[in-house]
Formats: structure tokens, sequence, C-alpha cells
């Protein structure tokens, strides 16, 4: 057993912040004039208790299963913390994703009171009723009258339940795996767990407080939004606005103003690639002075190495600041002070870039497993390009057993009290992940230096074997590949083959303006066919990746594809990670093909 700061559960970390930042802002909505319109901690208690006393009069109590399909807003929170105050087990899931997958969650963790955001859900959600023996309580969020989530909130005003106060190992929800292979797994989190993560998350960033502000666009059907920005927010006293919408979020940032973004590499590519086509765009004294800070900022590190520092390169490193990197901050909103990646590997080159602007992101490390965060870089503490130190009461344990002689990696096994209790119904895959000892085998392939620091060498079930006997890690090649301006999704295949080669789904929207510079099709069935577009982005892939791969590993031919991979088409699970098996299955010829 681990000894817990307090409180040790979720319930008493909110009624705890409540009594002191009563009166603080805590979440934001956009309204109809495009402006945000806010609740205090107070207002969001008192709607806490009023779903907390109606699940109550329905009887709902400990050990039971509440659920939600919707987007973060203001009830997806207050039907969170309601279920926890009965006791219950919180069970989110996905606005966007398939009704087979939601059908199979709600069985499988026995959900009883279900809410749901919208009227097409609500209506598919009563037919469940009469398939699903458990699910008894069906009710709306979006509108009013019978059957609302108003509705269930106005009966518990009618008559108050007090909060029941869980203990550390009590379980405060299932949160359900990406399910990149087969159905997804239940992952059972006990108030300990996340309470845990908060406390040391609070320690790992000592510039967070009740002034602390994100900008929430991470679903918190997510183990790492959850931890990271929802439950730590409500332990500091601060706040989030919520993204309207992903095409509306550079927008909502200057509205917003967040101190703190709570993010996945995948956002901070974005970033990178946008600021950098507004910056050739101008071209002029602006490229100028972006291309003198980026190396004068390279100089700064070199120096630094030394033990040395110069003068004229801080003055014009700040002259750059002044012109250049002060207005890219303002794209945030202007007061960001940090943010946290995790979820896949960031790119070292865009980490850094961050940190040269004055908007520095700290990589983390985690798996829903863990509740998530295993590891993280702090202000205090920090290396680019690893993900971090272990969190506060976190061991870290590298397992070589079976591994290579020669390997300097191994499988990561992770200590704590952030480790889950097991899989709901699923006792064989609990023991196959868990060691006697209480560890978590996270088949994770990584090393820790030296110092500490965590770096992640690639999946060990995503591992192949080429015909020459040599392993290939693809998802750390992918990552690398997805950084080329060209490129919005990449797998690498070579299983038993004598080379590997890529699948690649174009940036559509970046190579049309390429495609009508060098006269190349713009249609995008005819730009993937095109013989020199294919070889264009052999040779970028194979220049690009040739500095950090060994020889064997480079992909030897491409495959575009005009339709990219996405949720709806199920190749993507609901956090973005590739279903390899789904992409085989359907490209699996044209793949084979490459090898004729």
């Amino acid at each position: 057993m681990y000894e817990l700061d307090k409180p040790d559960n979720l319930v008493e970390i909110l009624e705890e912040s409540v009594k002191k930042y009563p009166n603080n802002k805590l979440f934001g909505t956009k309204n109809s004039s495009g402006q945000y319109e806010w609740i205090t901690y107070s207002e969001f208690n008192h709607m806490v208790d009023g779903i907390r006393s109606g699940l109550a009069g329905l009887g709902i109590k400990k050990g039971d299963a509440v659920g939600i399909i919707a987007n973060n807003r203001t009830e997806w929170a207050v039907c969170c913390y309601g279920s926890y105050g009965v006791g219950a087990r919180y069970v989110p899931m996905y606005e966007a994703e398939l009704d087979s997958m939601w059908k199979y969650i709600i069985k499988d963790s026995e959900v009883k009171v279900l809410f749901v955001s919208k009227r097409d859900i609500y209506e598919k959600a009563l037919t469940w009723k009469n398939e699903i023996d458990t699910l008894k309580h069906v009710f709306i969020i979006n509108e009013t009258g019978p059957g609302s989530y108003k509705e269930l909130m106005e009966n518990g005003f009618k008559n108050i339940v007090p909060s029941f106060k869980p203990t550390a190992e009590d379980i405060a929800g299932l949160i359900y795996t990406s399910g990149t292979t087969g159905n997804p797994k239940g992952v059972l989190l006990s108030h300990g767990n996340f309470s845990s993560q908060v406390h040391a998350l609070r320690k790992a960033f000592h510039m967070l407080s009740d002034k602390t502000r994100t900008l929430s666009f991470l679903p918190w059907a997510h183990s790492y939004g959850q931890t990271a920005e929802l439950n730590t927010l409500l332990m500091l006293g601060g706040s989030t606005g919520f993204a309207e919408s992903p095409a509306t979020i550079v927008g909502d940032l200057q509205l917003v103003k967040p101190t703190m973004l709570v993010a996945v590499p995948r956002i901070f590519n974005r970033v990178y690639d946008g600021i950098q086509q507004k910056i050739r765009d101008k071209g002029g004294l602006a490229q100028k002075l972006f291309d003198m800070g980026t190396e004068e900022n390279k100089k700064k590190r070199e120096l630094a190495k030394q033990g040395k520092s110069s003068l004229i390169n801080a003055l014009k490193i700040k002259l750059v600041d002044k012109i250049v990197y002060s207005k890219l901050r303002e794209l945030f909103g202007g007061n960001l002070e940090l943010s946290i990646s995790s979820s896949a590997a960031l790119s070292a080159n865009i980490a850094q870039f961050m940190f040269d602007i004055g908007a520095p992101v700290y990589e983390a490390w985690g798996m829903t497993e863990i509740s998530p965060a295993g590891t993280v870089n702090t202000p205090a503490d920090f290396k680019v390009g690893s993900c971090g130190k272990a969190i506060d009461k976190v061991k870290l344990v590298i397992d070589k057993t079976g591994m290579d002689p020669d390997a300097t990696d191994g499988e990561l096994i992770v200590y704590g009290p952030n480790v889950m209790k097991g899989y709901h119904n699923k006792p064989e895959e609990t023991k196959a992940t868990m060691t006697e000892d209480g560890g978590l085998r996270t088949g994770d392939r990584a090393y820790v230096d030296k110092d500490g620091f965590l770096y992640i060498t690639g999946r060990i079930k995503e591992q192949f074997k080429l015909e020459n006997g040599k392993f290939v890690y693809p998802s750390a090649m992918e990552e690398e590949i997805k950084l080329l301006g060209s490129v919005e999704q990449a797998m690498i295949f070579g299983l038993n083959k004598p080379y590997t080669v890529c699948v690649v789904v174009p940036d559509f929207a970046v190579m049309k303006k390429v495609a009508k510079e060098k006269g190349l099709p713009e249609d995008k069935e005819a730009f993937v066919k095109d013989p020199k577009v294919i070889k264009m982005y052999e040779d970028e892939i194979t220049e690009h990746l040739k500095k950090t791969f060994a020889s064997y590993e480079l992909p030897k031919r491409v495959l575009l594809l005009s339709e990219g991979f996405t949720v709806e088409n199920g190749m993507l699970t609901p956090t973005l990670k590739l279903k390899r098996r789904e992409v085989l299955k359907k490209y699996q010829d044209m793949i084979d093909s490459l090898y004729a």
C-alpha cells in the first residue's frame, strides 16, 4: 500500500475546492453571440447536489455504473461528480463512436443510468433498454421535460441527499481502452488512482494555481483529459473554457486566454506547420528575423553546454522575441505558461521550437492503466526529446527478459498508487498484465538514462521481423514521417517481407498548392496514382528518415491513399490510435503489390 496525500478521493477534492473558491469561475461555454459565459464553483456544486440526489432517488448506490455519451461540457462534469457522490462508477463514452461500441460498453460495465447529449443518440439508447437488462434509465442533456437531465436534477432538488465519501480503494470509474484490436477493455480506476495523479501533477508544476485556465478540447472520456485537465483543475480552483469545435480553436484561444493547454502531439504539429506557413507567406523581414531566431537559439544552447553565454546572442534573441515571438504567443491568447503533451511521441524539433518562442511544451508519458501519467518533464527538470522522470510515488523498472542480449532497452514496468485495480470482468487479461508484486507491464519498449529520464523506443506488440531476421519498431518511424508537411497519416508495414513499405495519406490541404506550382494533378485520385508524386514522397521520406533510422528500416516503396484513416471508417480509435488490422484488411492487396 502507498501513503496517499489527502484528500484521497475525488468527492472531497471537489468539496474542499468549493469551500476555498466558491466564487471562482470554473466552466465557460460560448453563447449564441460568440462570447463565453462562466459558472462558479458554487453554482457547479449546486448542480452536482441535484444530480447526485436525483441518482440516489433512482436507487443508484455504491458499485452501480452510470454512463455518459457526450463531448466535454458542464453537464459531463456534473454527471461525473454526481455519480461519485453516490459511490457509483462513472463510465464515459465518446460521442464520435460506433453504435456497436456504445452497446458493448454499456452491457459490459452494466450501466444502470445513461446520460446522452443528443436526440438521435437518445432514441437509439431507448431501444437498447429492451436488449440490455441492466440499463434502466436514459436521460437527454440537450432538452427539457420528461426523460431529461434537467428533470432528474429538479427531482433531486426536492430531496437533497448528502454525498457519500468514498475510500481511496473504491472504484471511481471504468475507462475503456481504445481497442486497436478486438473489443476494448474496461480499466478499473479507483479514487486513490485519480487523486494520487492530481497531487503529483500539482507537485510537478508549481506555477499551477487557482488562476490556471485551459481551453478544453481533449476528450474527458480519455483518462488523460479527465485527469490532467478536469480533476486537476477542480483541485486547483482553476477554470476551463470549452472549445466550440475543432474548427474554432484558434478563435477560442483568443477569447479564453488559457495559461495551460493539455493536448496531444497532433495539435502541436498543426501549430508548428501553421506558424511555418505564416512566416513563409510573409517572407521579407519576418522570415529573416525568424531564421535568425532559430540560429541564435541553437547557438545559445551550444554555448550553454560549454557553460558560456554571449551578450550579442542574448540581444539578438530579445529582438526576435519582441518583433516575432511575442506575436506568435498571441496566437495562443497571450497568457500561455505551459502545455503538456502526451498520448504519442512529440518531435524534439517541435518541442524545442515551442520552448524557443516562449510557449514551452512538457512531454509526458502514460496509459489508461496507470490513470494515466507515469512520467513528465517539468520546468525544474526536463530534457527535450524525453518523456520526463517518474512522477511522485511512481517507480519505473526496465525488464530485459527475452530481449536481444545487446538491447539497451526492455519492457517498461510501472509501480505506484496510480496502477489500475484490473480489467473489468477480465481476470486472465489482468493476470497477464500485472506482475506478482503489483507492477503493470506496459507493453512499451523503453530505457531510462543515467539522470532518470524515460525514453520510449516502441511498442512490443507492434514490432515485426523482416525476412532477414531484423526487428522493426514502426511507431517511432510513423511519428517522424507525420512531421513532414506533405503527410497527414502514415503506417509502416513489412512483416516477413524483404523490406518495409509505407502507407501514406497526403495532407491534401498542403499538397494542393504544391501540385499547382509543380504542374501535378490536383484531383485527389489522380494525385495519389501519379508516378511523379509517388517518387516525390519516396525520396522525401527516405531523406527525412535516413539520419535517424538504420537503412534496413527505411521504407523502399510508398502507397498513397486518397482516403484518410478516420474513426468513422473504423481505422482509428476515438483517441486517434491506428487500427493496423483494419488498414491491412482493406489495403492488403495494394500493399502486397508493392512487393511484386
